[in-house]
């Protein structure tokens, strides 16, 4: 097996100062358990310090390294180069922003114009219920957090948003609405109206498809399609069907 590996990557750049939008490439001769982050450190260290591009843990936490890799979005930190050939059957790699929010600079989006629709969903609890148990944490049962324990680990990483057919029709999006989904499934909350209002609005789950993209390409997993479907049969009506 070969211990290293000749790359291609066709990175799609864009100049907000010229408003000019290009492809360029790079070559690369680079060993395989290098991640794609590494890869573009690579090319600010040795080829070309203009390019752009967004990261921070870099442990597929914080979903800020989300970009576009032959056409599935993706965490850059996670895709380590010898899964990406056998992933995608080819060296040769088109890179590109993720599409969720306007490009700031080459891979990189404007992240709080991405965030506005999760804002709208308000993914926290809005009214708290009274804890039982004062002076301690709320308890929660773990047969009730075993429910919904899968979404909270959604990162925001949009890589759902991205690949949603209905996300530029208005629909607030996979993630958004999930944040909200999870919270009716939260024992700590009690604006359920609210939270129903934003369900089931103009911009709520009724504009999903139902195409479970959103599942297909989460990093971390989650099957996003599955709690909005719950949220469709109306399962989250009730208080007692949390």
């Amino acid at each position: 097996m070969d211990s290293n590996y000749k790359l291609t990557l066709k990175i799609k750049r864009y100049n907000p100062d010229t408003k000019e939008s290009w492809v360029q490439d790079y070559v690369l001769e680079v060993g395989r358990i290098l991640r794609f982050t590494d890869l573009f450190r690579k090319i600010n260290n040795e080829l070309d310090a203009s390019l752009a591009w967004n990261s921070s843990c870099e442990h597929a936490q914080c979903g800020t390294c989300a970009v576009k890799v032959n056409g599935k979005p993706l965490l850059a930190c996670e895709l380590l180069v010898e899964n990406a050939v056998n992933q995608f059957h080819t060296t040769i790699f088109h890179i590109e922003p993720i599409t969720i929010a306007p490009v700031v600079r080459d891979l990189i989006v404007d992240l709080e114009k991405a965030y506005e629709r999760v804002n709208e969903a308000k993914p926290y609890i809005i009214e708290p219920a009274k804890n039982p148990s004062q002076g301690n944490d709320y308890q929660i049962f773990p047969r009730n957090l075993e429910r919904y324990v899968d979404a909270t680990r959604c990162i925001n990483c949009f890589c759902c948003a991205t690949v949603c057919i209905s996300s530029h029709k208005g629909f607030l999006g996979p993630n958004a609405v999930m944040a909200s989904i999870v919270r009716l499934m939260d024992p700590r909350e009690t604006a359920r109206k609210e939270r129903l209002d934003t369900l089931y609005s103009e911009k709520g789950i009724y504009r999903c498809h139902t195409s479970k993209a959103c599942s297909f390409v989460c990093p971390k997993e989650i099957d996003v399609a599955h709690f909005i479907a719950l949220a469709k049969e109306g399962r989250f009506k009730s208080k007692d069907s949390r």
